[in-house]
């Protein structure tokens, strides 16, 4: 939630809800118990193994060869054609590719072979909020949340998902559920900060938020969208001495008048605009 461009932009266009990897972490864990090339006994012929293919799926991933890894992963799921995790692991290269409704089949594909696979239905929410159907996710991350209630991934995405869908004290009820099992987490306090912006509460959103964004391991993600809640506050000053820490001069006079135009708009309108907004939040659903 909230998130920027890239550094050293020009400008970070404007901030967006998205959830960390969102912490988000959705790589799945496929290199233990990696097996060497086997040879098929009957005729002499190599083929690589299961696990052989999955290491080198994430060994191509890694180096960014996405599509290359997205096919190793496809193969590995013909070879065990029971497990669900090559097709996870296919999904999240192809959410990192940009490829959501293509990651949304692999990801069903996942589920098909194991029932509420906890990863699978993780991916397939970020899939849905990645495509702009917020109204999808919540069905998966609801089974996900049964099974795991204490998984703070899990929390940041339902409250991701309730900010979608206009439900902000649903959606800080999560991320304060969220903090209680990991404590000032970056990623679930900051989206609770802009939770609480977007519901009006501007000075509880600061109190959350200026502590990481004035901290010395601050992202300008963090700063930045501090200074999106200063700005909807309409404190210009501080939100103009956040922005300058990130950004040239021209970009801090657009963000500046981007808040001021947030301010005009109605609480609903105001919500829609920012989540609605350009700037890190593909790229963030990819990770």
């Amino acid at each position: 939630m909230g998130r920027f461009g890239p550094a050293g932009s020009a400008s970070f266009a404007v901030p967006v809800l998205v959830a960390v990897c969102l912490g988000l972490s959705a790589c799945v864990n496929t290199t233990a118990n990696v097996d060497p090339l086997v040879v098929d006994g009957r005729d002499g012929t190599a083929r690589v193994a299961y696990p052989a293919l999955m290491r080198i799926g994430m060994a191509a991933r890694a180096g960014g060869d996405y599509a290359n890894a997205v096919s190793v992963f496809r193969r590995a799921a013909e070879v065990a054609q029971r497990q669900a995790v090559p097709l996870v692991a296919a999904g999240d290269t192809l959410r990192q590719m940009g490829q959501a409704n293509e990651a949304i089949v692999a990801y069903k594909g996942a589920l098909a072979r194991q029932q509420n696979y906890p990863l699978a239905l993780e991916g397939l929410a970020k899939a849905y909020l990645g495509t702009g159907r917020p109204e999808l996710a919540i069905d998966p991350l609801k089974i996900a949340h049964r099974d795991e209630p204490t998984n703070p991934s899990i929390l940041l995405l339902l409250g991701v998902t309730s900010d979608f869908t206009g439900q902000h004290a649903q959606a800080q009820g999560y991320y304060r559920e969220g903090l209680k099992l990991k404590p000032n987490d970056p990623a679930l306090s900051l989206d609770l900060a802009l939770s609480l912006a977007l519901s009006g509460d501007y000075d509880q959103a600061v109190s959350i938020l200026a502590p990481l964004a004035d901290s010395p391991i601050a992202s300008p993600r963090d700063r930045q969208t501090l200074a999106l809640i200063y700005g909807l506050k309409g404190d210009r000053q501080d939100a103009a001495r956040l922005a300058r820490m990130d950004l040239n001069p021209a970009a801090v006079q657009h963000n500046l008048a981007f808040y001021e135009t947030l301010r005009r708009l109605s609480p609903e309108a105001r919500s829609r605009a920012v989540l609605s907004a350009d700037g890190g939040s593909q790229a963030a659903w990819r990770s």
